[in-house]
């Protein structure tokens, strides 16, 4: 199964040693038997159709899906491409983000401030420990939409669109070395020390991310009409 990635941003300068998004990913989704291709839309790189890839997914990003930007009003047409042609997506982080806001939602910078680090999230009757690093929000959920993943500060944290799009707002391609990275690059000046210092002091706690990545797999491969 070819899975085409959408990279909506790049990793900070200093920390390219893991290369880009499209790679977190496909370490992410190692051993499904997939093959990847990435496309970097935030430099306007875009797949010539949806059915150049079996199955979609769109990454994090320093940007705002509310943010005036040149690739963003094709790359929501491409979901809603996506979605009539009926080919699976993910999206993480922006990506869930941008699906919601394609798809007739809202996001918005939140009043209630950041997410960052590991963090726990209500998915069914179980938690799972994901890392995060976000301020935006999905804060209308597109109609017909259900939550799979949520927390007291995010509501809309994950989201399933039948059986077509899954999304989920934090990072299970990010290991605790990236949080740590970003906390010291991107993260000085704009999240507020006492979260920074949180974070840091949750490196060394497990996340879940693995199974995460499990049922992204489980996603993509699934039986549809």
């Amino acid at each position: 199964m070819k899975i085409g990635i959408l990279m909506t941003g790049h990793p900070p300068e200093n920390m390219m040693e893991g290369g880009r998004y499209d790679q977190y990913f496909a370490r992410l989704l190692d051993g499904n038997d997939f093959t990847f291709k990435g496309y970097a839309v935030v430099d306007n790189e875009f797949p010539a159709s949806v059915d150049e890839a079996d199955g979609w997914l769109i990454t994090g990003s320093r940007h705002g899906a509310y943010e005036d930007h040149d690739w963003i009003p094709p790359l929501e047409e491409f979901i809603r491409t996506a979605w009539a042609a009926k080919k699976p997506m993910i999206g993480v982080c922006f990506g869930h983000q941008i699906i919601a806001k394609a798809m007739g939602g809202k996001v918005e910078k939140f009043a209630g401030g950041w997410s960052v680090g590991r963090t726990e999230y209500k998915m069914g009757d179980r938690k799972v420990a994901i890392n995060a690093w976000h301020q935006d929000q999905v804060v209308q959920r597109p109609e017909g939409t259900e939550v799979i993943a949520s927390t007291d500060f995010c509501e809309n944290a994950g989201l399933l669109y039948g059986d077509t799009f899954w999304t989920i707002q934090p990072h299970p391609e990010y290991d605790s070395d990236f949080i740590e990275g970003l906390i010291r690059t991107r993260g000085k000046g704009v999240v507020p020390e006492a979260l920074m210092s949180t974070a840091l002091g949750q490196l060394d706690k497990p996340t879940d991310r693995h199974e995460i990545a499990k049922e992204m797999a489980a996603f993509f491969k699934k039986e549809r009409a």
